[in-house]
């Protein structure tokens, strides 16, 4: 079967609009470095913005706390005591809650937030804290709600 010299025309036409090996190399190369030169500015900004979310979620805590000390008299009591925010303890006659959305939620990384009552750092109110990215209590990356050199960023 012969081709007319039309059809071996539109043919050749087709085989210059495809991209050849070289091209595909040269567009993977630029993408390569596109992307080596970007990704590590948003990882940087993604560990920013789950400690800044950290620090949110603790005032947020911090200001339902108070609610409800002002409403009970006391501040939730045990490690446990920001479930009393969304439960009503026994010995609470005042409650007004719930003074959270939803339930307790866990920081950032998936890890609980540690309070304490009556805290070590503020004596006459609570501890509270976020053990921050390495998930270990007492290091240099923790989130507390007390002043420290190493809690806040």
């Amino acid at each position: 079967m012969k081709l007319t010299s039309i059809e071996s025309r539109a043919r050749r036409r087709t085989l210059r609009r495809a991209f050849t090996l070289i091209e595909l190399l040269l567009v993977m190369v630029i993408l390569g470095i596109l992307a080596a030169i970007v990704v590590p500015k948003f990882s940087g900004r993604t560990e920013q913005a789950r400690v800044t979310a950290a620090v949110s979620q603790i005032a947020t805590f911090g200001t339902a706390l108070d609610a409800f000390e002002v409403d009970n008299g006391y501040y939730p009591k045990g490690r446990s005591g920001l479930q009393d925010l969304v439960e009503q303890p026994r010995d609470a006659q005042n409650w007004r809650g719930p003074y959270l959305k939803g339930d307790v939620p866990n920081d950032p990384w998936g890890n609980a937030y540690i309070y304490e009552f009556p805290g070590k750092q503020n004596a006459n109110a609570y501890d509270l804290m976020s053990a921050g990215p390495d998930g270990r209590t007492g290091t240099d990356d923790d989130i507390t709600n007390w002043k420290s050199n190493r809690s806040q960023r």
